[in-house]
């Protein structure tokens, strides 16, 4: 069977996901199916197999045959080491998937790209107090044994381009507009000096660095309140503006196709010109703790604990150095086809990437184990005579922490297929990450998510629906809008339009993950 695409030819935490994920995989399913099974069916002669009926008992089957035996296996093997995206450990999840796939009878490839990557070589941040005394902060988690740190790839931040600052800290909030607005008035000029932000749901972490730029600083440091939760945990990722390959912006990064220079001003853009990195939160409160300077009363719910709600600058200075390096790496998307058998040319897309910071027991894959366990009870409903009406590909990304790359390239490659064919893209990320029901949608999709919540039962009660739990108490769906461009359906929604559905459990983090 051809592929349908016709040029196709060809965070990290290691702690795994609780067993509410098998629940999270009947909600995606149920979901698939609404494309899948339950659309009617055009004639009256439709074959004993297609009628309402029989999809019903296979729609039933279909979730009688989850396993979280096989969910917790999958991502044992995934996260069995670290795999960073364009290394050479990123290859054993590639095999992985791919064999996976291969051995459920479907139609499976990968498709490779060439796209700039950035990796760091050394990096050092201390703090010289007003005392006279100078401390060097690690940027090694805690509790990391010694094998561990040689395998896991030290905090930084992708893209940031090498070099040093020295000077004189001012805490800047969130590092909004507003905030330095209120630091403004208090008389607080963050010009030359190194600023200190800390993680909010307004501007991405490349939107904080870009603005400090422009505001004068000479180097960010950057924190997340939400580590304090993981034992000292730092967060690192991406600078980069905007989503793809830097070096083939609009098209894709394919073998022999047409590439900018690094040096290309389209390039360069995109990219900030001080430099930056993650620091923990318990490293972050040692600075915040020594600065005198301004006082800006908006920000005393942030530092009244720690200093009184006094930001800087300084008197304690900071010297933050990094050296990194970019590259040229290939990355690699693994796809699976089932055939539809009545509208082969209309599509039906789940994704999700593989690629992670570190280990990646949440993101991503905890998402990654329900993808393959998805297509586990597919390949089972095939045996026993079941077809989908419509083509469903199974997508499975690379290089998504450094910007959506992987699946960024392949829609701009496939965008006139997509933009014409495709029904729905269905994205899981964080699978599960903690209680609670979150989901984002285009607005075409709210309806179903709707309808299919009342379809699947509430792993969080004893009885009930997803439904239920998700309306209480006042019967408001907090269905959110896919605008980001914070995983993979960002492509699909933005440059081909394509209706998509992003959600998870883990309602009371679902904002932090959502501008990771």
């Amino acid at each position: 069977m051809t592929h349908p695409f016709t040029k196709l030819t060809t965070t990290a935490s290691s702690k795994p996901p609780p067993p509410l994920m098998t629940f999270t995989f009947l909600l995606i399913l149920c979901i698939i199916g609404f494309y899948t099974l339950h659309h009617p069916y055009p004639s009256p002669a439709t074959p004993p197999l297609r009628n309402p009926q029989t999809a019903l008992h296979f729609q039933k089957t279909f979730l009688s045959l989850s396993s979280n035996y096989t969910v917790s296996s999958y991502l044992r093997d995934l996260t069995h080491h670290p795999h960073l995206a364009g290394t050479e450990p990123s290859l054993d999840t590639v095999r992985y998937v791919q064999s996976h796939f291969e051995q459920l009878k479907f139609n499976t490839h990968t498709v490779e790209y060439k796209a700039l990557l950035s990796y760091p070589v050394h990096a050092s941040v201390s703090a010289h107090f007003s005392n006279g005394t100078t401390v060097e902060l690690s940027l090694t988690e805690k509790g990391i044994s010694q094998n561990a740190i040689l395998d896991v790839v030290q905090p930084y931040h992708a893209y940031s381009p090498s070099g040093s600052a020295y000077g004189k800290v001012v805490f800047v909030n969130y590092g909004r507009e507003e905030d330095y607005r209120a630091l403004e008035a208090a008389g607080v000029n963050v010009s030359g000096c190194v600023v200190m932000a800390r993680k909010g749901s307004v501007l991405s972490r490349s939107g904080v660095i870009f603005l400090a730029e422009a505001k004068g600083a000479i180097g960010v440091l950057l924190y997340a309140e939400w580590d304090r939760l993981r034992g000292g945990g730092v967060e690192r990722g991406t600078v980069m503006r905007g989503v793809g390959d830097p070096l083939s912006p609009g098209w894709a990064g394919v073998e022999g196709g047409e590439s900018l220079d690094l040096e290309d001003s389209e390039v360069s853009k995109r990219f900030p010109k001080i430099p930056s990195l993650p620091l923990s939160f318990e490293n972050a409160q040692i600075i915040l703790g020594s600065l005198w300077g301004g006082f800006v009363t908006q920000f005393l719910n942030d530092l009244g604990r720690v200093n009184g709600g006094r930001v800087g600058p300084g008197p304690t200075m900071v010297n933050l150095t990094f050296q990194g390096k970019k590259k040229v790496a290939t990355i690699h998307n693994v796809f699976a086809v089932i055939r539809g058998l009545e509208e082969p040319n209309r599509y039906v897309l789940l994704g999700n990437h593989r690629d992670a910071w570190t280990y990646g027991a949440i993101d991503p894959n905890s998402g990654t184990a329900a993808l393959l366990d998805i297509a586990r009870r597919y390949a089972l409903l095939m045996r026993l005579g079941w077809s989908p009406r419509r083509t469903i590909i199974f997508c499975s990304w690379d290089a998504e922490e450094f910007g959506m790359i992987g699946s960024t390239e392949w829609v701009e490659e496939n965008l006139v297929n997509l933009g014409a064919k495709a029904v729905a893209y269905l994205n899981v990320d964080c699978a599960v990450q903690g209680p609670g029901f979150f989901a984002g949608a285009t607005p075409q999709l709210d309806d179903i998510l709707i309808e299919v919540t009342k379809m699947v039962k509430d792993p969080e009660s004893e009885s009930g629906t997803l439904y239920d739990q998700w309306s209480a108490p006042n019967r408001i769906f907090n269905i959110q809008r896919l605008g980001g461009v914070d995983s993979d359906f960002a492509s699909f929604v933005q440059h081909a339009g394509v209706p998509s559905v992003d959600m998870y459990y883990g309602k009371g983090l679902a904002l932090v993950f959502y501008i990771l």
